[in-house]
């Protein structure tokens, strides 16, 4: 796998993945992308409609570990205890996730750096708020009996990634969600809201990050 740093235009890096021809991020801005789609339309939102103590957080795409880096952060900021699982087959080195820029001090640094270098497979306390299992399974061969309150749905695009999108594994995102749960993603594809509504999500289409026209935000009713 042919992967290079990139640097977005609001300074954040991504990467590019040479064989798939494609960004892990909008080269408008990684950083703000992520904060847009999954923090405010997604962890922000949630916790505006539902009063919790705790939650727990699916994300299909660990990719750089953006993600859970930011949702780390808000745990610690707002002081909510947040249990997170990350899917990723095919994790980045640890040449690529130590040269990214995503973090401000020391203490943000180490951060992310413990999130990467956490064991694989088994539950790890991050922080006092914040703890991760991070898992090399895709989707579609994901087993737990678990429900979630959040999916953060961050495969690459359905024209890169078909196999994601499959409605099969949208259900089973349904599945996956405790009643109230929400599904958000960068992506406003006619056909993938098509496949939401039909194994059962309401489907809001909001305004996109980035310069982005559109993107998701999907309830389990």
């Amino acid at each position: 796998m042919a992967i290079k740093i990139i640097t977005t235009e609001d300074g954040s890096h991504s990467l590019f993945d040479e064989e798939l021809n494609e960004t892990y991020h909008s080269t408008k801005g990684a950083l703000g992308e992520s904060q847009h789609v999954f923090i405010k339309e997604g962890l922000e939102h949630f916790l505006k409609e539902n009063e919790v103590s705790g939650l727990s957080i699916l994300e299909v795409g660990l990719g750089t570990g953006l993600n859970a880096f930011l949702t780390a952060k808000f745990a610690a900021e707002k002081g909510i205890k947040i249990s997170f699982n990350s899917l990723e087959p095919i994790p980045i080195s640890s040449e690529i996730y130590a040269a990214l820029n995503y973090h401000k001090t020391n203490a943000e640094r180490n951060l992310f750096m413990k999130i990467h270098e956490s064991d694989w497979e088994i539950e790890n306390i991050i922080s006092d708020h914040f703890t991760l299992q991070k898992t090399t399974s895709k989707l579609e061969d994901f087993n737990t009996s678990k429900q979630f309150n959040i999916i953060y749905f961050d495969a690459f695009a359905p024209s890169k990634q078909v196999e994601v999108w499959f409605i099969e594994n949208l259900k089973k995102c349904y599945d996956l969600l405790k009643r109230e749960g929400i599904l958000t993603t960068y992506c406003a594809q006619g056909q993938f809201k098509r496949n939401l509504k039909e194994v059962g999500f309401e489907v809001e289409t909001l305004k996109g990050a980035m310069g982005k026209k559109e993107m998701v935000r999907a309830r389990k009713l």
